[in-house]
C-alpha cells in the first residue's frame, strides 16, 4: 500500500483517472507527472513493515535512509537520528512507526519544509504522526508536493480542504484490508490460542 500511493501520487493516477472519465483526454494531453524510480526515499520507522517498504523501494533503484529510536545494525541504509536531516536529503518521507507519545505528530511543519515543494508524504501507519493542519495548508499553499494517505487524523473524517486537492491520494485506512492478509490473521489467533491452552511460548508475545 505504501508504494501504491507513492506510486499513485506522483503519477496522480486519480487525477488521470478522472481526466479520462470526464472525457477531457481528446481536447488536451494530459500533464506531466515524476517517475518514483531512482528517488531518495526515507522511512520513519524501520521495523518489520518499514523493511519490506524499503526492500520493495530499493526494486526501482531508489536510495534508502531511515529514521527510528536506534539505528539497526548492519544495514547499508542510511540512519539518520534526525527527522528533519532525513527529509532534507528525501523526496519521499514514507511513515511506518508506532504511534506513540514521542511518534505524534513527527511530521510537523519543520519536516514538512525540509522535505519542500516536491517532496511527497506517505502515511501507512496512523493519522495522527501528522500534523494534519500543517500538512493540508503546505499541499494548498505548494509548500509541498503531495501526500498519499491510508490514515487521517480523525477518521473517519476527512477535513474538507484535503478533499478538493489535486495533489492527494486518499484511501479509508485500508492497507491491511486484503483476503490474504485477513486470514494470516485468523491463522495466527488460532495458533496463539491454540498455544496458550497448550501451555506452549506464545507466538507473538506482546511484552
Amino acid at each position: 500500500m505504501a508504494i501504491l500511493l507513492t506510486l499513485a501520487t506522483m503519477r496522480r493516477i486519480r487525477e488521470a483517472d478522472q481526466y479520462v472519465r470526464r472525457s477531457e483526454w481528446k481536447n488536451a494531453d494530459f500533464k506531466l507527472t515524476t517517475k518514483f524510480s531512482g528517488k531518495a526515499v526515507g522511512i520513519i520507522g524501520l521495523g518489520r513493515i518499514g523493511s519490506a517498504i524499503a526492500k520493495r523501494a530499493e526494486a526501482f533503484g531508489c536510495s534508502i535512509g531511515y529514521h527510528s529510536r536506534s539505528q539497526k545494525p548492519n544495514l547499508r541504509y542510511k540512519f539518520y537520528p534526525s527527522i528533519v536531516d532525513l527529509a532534507l536529503d528525501s523526496q519521499i518521507l514514507i511513515i511506518a512507526c508506532a504511534l506513540t507519545q514521542e511518534t505524534r505528530h513527527i511530521v510537523n511543519r519543520k519536516v514538512i519544509d525540509a522535505l519542500g515543494k516536491n517532496g511527497v508524504v506517505v502515511n501507512i501507519a496512523r493519522g495522527s504522526h501528522i500534523d494534519e493542519s500543517e500538512l493540508v495548508s503546505a499541499l494548498a499553499e505548494g509548500r509541498l508536493g503531495g501526500a498519499g494517505l491510508d490514515v487521517l487524523e480523525k477518521e473517519p473524517e476527512a477535513p474538507t480542504q484535503l478533499l478538493g486537492l489535486d495533489n492527494v491520494v486518499l484511501s479509508p485506512h485500508v492497507a491491511a484490508s486484503t483476503v490474504e492478509t485477513r486470514k494470516v490473521m485468523a491463522d495466527l489467533v488460532v495458533q496463539a490460542l491454540d498455544a496458550h491452552f497448550s501451555g506452549k511460548p506464545l507466538l507473538t508475545p506482546v511484552i
